[in-house]
């Protein structure tokens, strides 16, 4: 029986997906387990590297094989694996790579022998290397005429995300534009508003905006394989594209439900639409507690007393 539209459906993504017919899809986001020893419910992240790689190839041919001739394949992963994966979709299985995007995060893992990692790449691979969806105008962003140097002849429209290193976001000249593939958004940190609180990995919901926008439109079918916290959904939801979802387990997969249960088409989406303008609002709202000193304040001679 195919998958039915706007539900998610749990279970294994290599069965489920075998439910899908040729060439519906337009466009497919995953961000699969990275095979690093993440602790989830009823997945083991600790599969050799062989199997990791095989096993990754067969989901990856079944997303091919349901994308639509001008469909598009965003795959989010980290370090460990991205070369490999890389080099399956395009030699494998005849993707082609438009954009290695790098996705710079604040709040990276803190490293003591190496430096924190604070990126993980998603891939922009395409069925056909000419005829795709990429609509350059839904994801603009301010230019640094406006952002740094108030230049009244910035473009309003700003312009368009890139592959570059950065140290600090405040420090970047030219700002972060969805015409570069550097992008900047911050992680859903445990305080944030936006976080689920059940689920690790969250990716935010304007990163998947800004490809939900680019790479399809109004109508649309998105598919995830993994379901994950059920970002995905949600902004596809949001943003009024119909959806495919796969979630393995059944704690997350309710969960997925009751999150989407309480999104309408065109609700706005949660976090901050211009990093570098603005900051993502915590569960209860900015704080800054200061510790008091525990050490006995010194005492103060007269004046008399000093100058003596």
């Amino acid at each position: 029986m195919p998958l039915a539209i706007n539900q998610l459906h749990r279970g294994d993504c290599l069965k489920l997906l075998a439910q899908l017919p040729d060439g519906g899809i337009h466009l497919a986001f995953a961000d699969p387990p990275f095979n690093i020893g993440y602790e989830y419910d009823t997945y083991d992240d600790r599969r050799s590297a062989s199997d990791y790689l095989e096993w990754s190839k067969r989901w990856m041919a079944e997303v091919v094989r349901v994308l639509r001739p001008d469909g598009s394949f965003w795959l989010a992963i980290g370090d460990e694996y991205a070369a490999e994966l890389k080099v399956i979709a395009t030699r494998e299985l005849g993707l082609t790579c438009r954009s290695w995007v790098v996705w710079y995060y604040t709040f990276g893992v803190n490293c003591k022998q190496k430096f924190s990692r604070s990126h993980a790449h998603i891939f922009h691979f395409v069925l056909h290397p000419e005829k795709f969806t990429f609509n350059t105008e839904a994801i603009r962003v301010p230019s640094a005429r406006e952002l740094v140097y108030g230049d009244k002849r910035a473009n309003p429209a700003g312009r368009l995300p890139d592959d570059t290193w950065i140290l600090r976001p405040q420090d970047l000249p030219e700002g972060f534009s969805e015409g570069e593939d550097t992008w900047y958004f911050p992680r859903v940190c445990g305080t944030f508003k936006e976080r689920s609180g059940w689920h690790g990995c969250q990716m935010p919901e304007q990163l998947l905006g800004r490809i939900i926008r680019s790479s399809s439109h109004r109508d649309d079918v998105v598919l995830d394989p993994f379901g994950g916290s059920g970002t995905t959904l949600a902004v596809a939801k949001k943003l009024g594209r119909s959806f495919v979802g796969i979630e393995l387990s059944a704690e997350y997969a309710a969960k997925i439900d009751e999150r989407l249960a309480e999104i309408q088409v065109g609700d706005p989406l949660s976090g901050a639409p211009e990093p570098l303008k603005s900051v993502s609002t915590t569960k209860d709202g900015r704080r800054l507690v200061r510790r008091q000193s525990k050490r006995t304040p010194p005492v103060r001679k007269p004046a008399a007393a000093l100058r003596k």
